[in-house]
């Protein structure tokens, strides 16, 4: 690496998709029934409760761990990190520090400068979520500050990397594909407000180690880590120094903000949980056995779909959509896989970020109906994207929902192949409207050609035929030219 080089390193907390807290029987769903209603003495910290270890979180974390290629330590150790704040009601948090579950994996993104980039784990360790405090006002200006222990005690699991990504764009690729191994696991929910939170550590080679805290979202840590490689190479252009410290990312602004010297391990004066005993799973880990992940899975939609490399990657990277594929599929995979995957890849994910839609509310069943309309040629492609806006429309206003046929019945959109004569004339009117196109095209300019081809597709409503609408305007052209 060069001077001026841009280092990257990430501390993921994962939120555990437990039904119960990590050291207690409290429920995890902290929204419900109001502050401070699923807590007890243990999550509280109150003096003589006694932690007991969740076993299931315990499994999630190896679970994790296996998938991302550590070595799980046959004996780990909980201990206590010494530190004030006003969600940290026991003013320790449970953790672990010299002895984590796991240590020296990676994870493998496509790297910025084309193949994969093996992005290093140091370690993974198991430890308690603090509180939560609910702020009157904005964290900026809020005139005080409530205090929510229902979130005090849930099983998290810190992931932290090397310093091996080079830029913001690699970060957030190394955030997705560890997001979408974590739901493949069974142990993750992203829909969970605040489940996957992120530190992000970030340097220009020779300068300085800054730690912006606590991003809740995949687009802020490109967006927070865009803005401090800025704000570091103007310091350094300036002649400034860098400071070693803690800043936060002030979301709705888009930048950071310092706000503490940074701590160094010996500040949280660290020693053994008293209260648990060493954690041993030598007879344990060896029963862990993994799903399908992300990677395989990808391979296998180009092997048994025939799925091309960027199809395969955009539909294996979120679960709900490599699941909602397979049952489009699951009734015609060699007749119905290619083109299904186009239309879920490249048209359906688009309109459903243009809604704001998740993909729950789609129906498998009628999105196959589509596709078969399309396969059989009954419809155009653009006649098949005004029917897929419709059956989204009616999904999202909670409506009656139509069959994809009787969309194409009632709005007349079936396929005028054949109809050589309705081709014909919309052919001749967009010859006589647009000279200047029919010049271009005299001219040598290939998007003349196009351009007229999407002109009389509007007088067609889409409904022509594009093979034959091609033909037979080449043809006209060609006749005019004669």
């Amino acid at each position: 690496m060069a001077e001026g080089d841009v280092i990257v390193g990430l501390e993921v907390h994962c939120q555990l998709d437990t039904k119960s807290k990590l050291f207690c029987g409290c429920s995890t769903d902290y929204r419900a029934d109001g502050p401070n209603t699923h807590v007890c003495p243990i999550c509280l910290g109150l003096p003589g409760a006694m932690p007991v270890l969740n076993r299931k979180a315990i499994e999630f974390a190896m679970r994790v761990a296996k998938a991302l290629n550590c070595a799980v330590l046959h004996e780990s150790e909980f201990a206590r990190k010494n530190y004030f704040y006003p969600d940290l009601d026991k003013g320790y948090q449970i953790t672990q520090y010299d002895k984590p579950l796991a240590e020296g994996g990676y994870l493998g993104i496509d790297g910025d400068e084309g193949g994969e980039r093996r992005i290093r784990i140091t370690r993974i360790h198991v430890e308690e979520d603090p509180g939560r405090l609910v702020h009157m006002g904005n964290a900026e200006r809020g005139k005080y500050s409530l205090v929510d222990y229902n979130r005090s005690g849930i099983p998290l699991i810190e992931i932290v990397s090397e310093p091996d990504m080079r830029s913001p764009k690699e970060a957030r690729k190394f955030l997705n594909k560890l997001r979408a191994t974590l739901e493949y696991l069974s142990v993750f929910d992203s829909e969970k407000e605040g489940s996957l939170r992120v530190d992000a550590n970030i340097s220009i080679r020779g300068s300085e180690r800054v730690e912006v805290k606590n991003i809740t979202s995949y687009k802020g840590v490109e967006k927070a880590l865009t803005f401090e490689i800025t704000r570091q190479k103007n310091l350094l252009r300036r002649g400034q120094r860098v400071e070693r410290e803690t800043r936060h990312f002030l979301e709705a602004r888009g930048v950071t903000q310092s706000a503490r010297s940074k701590e160094m391990e010996h500040d949280y004066r660290y020693f053994p949980e008293p209260d648990l005993r060493p954690l041993q799973v030598r007879s344990w880990v060896d029963g862990i056995v993994l799903p399908e992940l992300p990677d395989a899975r990808r391979e296998r939609f180009m092997v048994q779909y025939g799925c091309s490399p960027g199809h395969a990657r955009t539909l294996t990277g979120e679960l709900r959509l490599a699941n909602f594929f397979e049952k489009v599929v699951a009734a015609d995979q060699k007749g119905l896989s290619a083109l299904a995957a186009t239309w879920i890849a490249d048209t359906l994910i688009g309109e459903l970020n243009y809604r704001d839609m998740g993909l729950d509310p789609v129906d498998p069943e009628g999105f196959t109906r589509l596709v078969l309309l399309l396969k059989q040629g009954t419809i155009t492609d653009k006649s098949g994207i005004e029917v897929l806006r419709v059956m989204l429309d009616q999904r999202l206003r909670k409506e009656a929902c139509e069959t994809p046929e009787d969309i194409v019945r009632r709005l007349n959109l079936a396929k005028t192949s054949g109809d050589t004569g309705a081709i014909a004339a919309a052919i001749r009117e967009a010859i006589a409207e647009n000279p200047k196109a029919i010049d271009d095209y005299r001219a040598g300019k290939g998007g003349a050609l196009n351009f007229l081809v999407g002109q009389v597709m509007k007088k067609t409503r889409g409904k022509a035929d594009p093979g034959e609408l091609n033909r037979m305007l080449t043809e006209s052209l060609t006749d005019r030219e004669g």
